[in-house]
């Protein structure tokens, strides 16, 4: 075959550093959605959706051929973190959690992952953020031990 094709869909979730409300206010919320949007762009893993609350991201992109998982969740994280340092004194020693969560998704399930980033909010009126990620390890099928689940 004289070219490669690929088309794979990660939802990714990443957490701020001790699950610290780092991101409260919505419009830079919002402008650093589109931020990771560019970067993932950047990365040759397009965005298809970014949103989140004050402690998490959530991130549908699909998976460029260049990189790898690893490398392009510690772009985005390394990335935004230099970004949202500048936006404000208070900002100034943020950061990630080391750890991630990376889930595939199949074409079909796209546009219902859409819509659940989207409604993030509103979402985590009824579930906490270590209830979410729990639940998506159980979904997903992944073994894990809670001691080495939170930093």
């Amino acid at each position: 075959m004289p070219h490669s094709f690929s088309q794979i869909y990660l939802h990714v979730v990443f957490s701020t550093k001790n699950r610290t409300p780092d991101l409260q206010d919505p419009t830079l919320r919002e402008v650093l959605h589109a931020y990771l949007a560019g970067t993932c762009r950047n990365l040759e893993s397009p965005a298809l959706s970014v949103g989140g609350v004050e402690d998490h991201i959530h991130l549908l992109c699909r998976f460029g051929r260049t990189r790898s998982v690893a490398e392009l969740v510690r772009e985005l994280k390394r990335e935004s973190s230099k970004w949202l340092k500048l936006q404000s004194p208070d900002l100034a020693s943020f950061y990630w959690q080391n750890g991630y969560g990376v889930f595939s998704i199949s074409p079909g399930h796209v546009e219902r992952l859409k819509a659940y980033i989207a409604g993030q909010e509103e979402h985590h009126r009824a579930e906490t953020f270590q209830d979410e990620f729990r639940r998506l390890l159980v979904k997903y099928q992944i073994e894990y031990d809670e001691r080495y689940v939170w930093e």
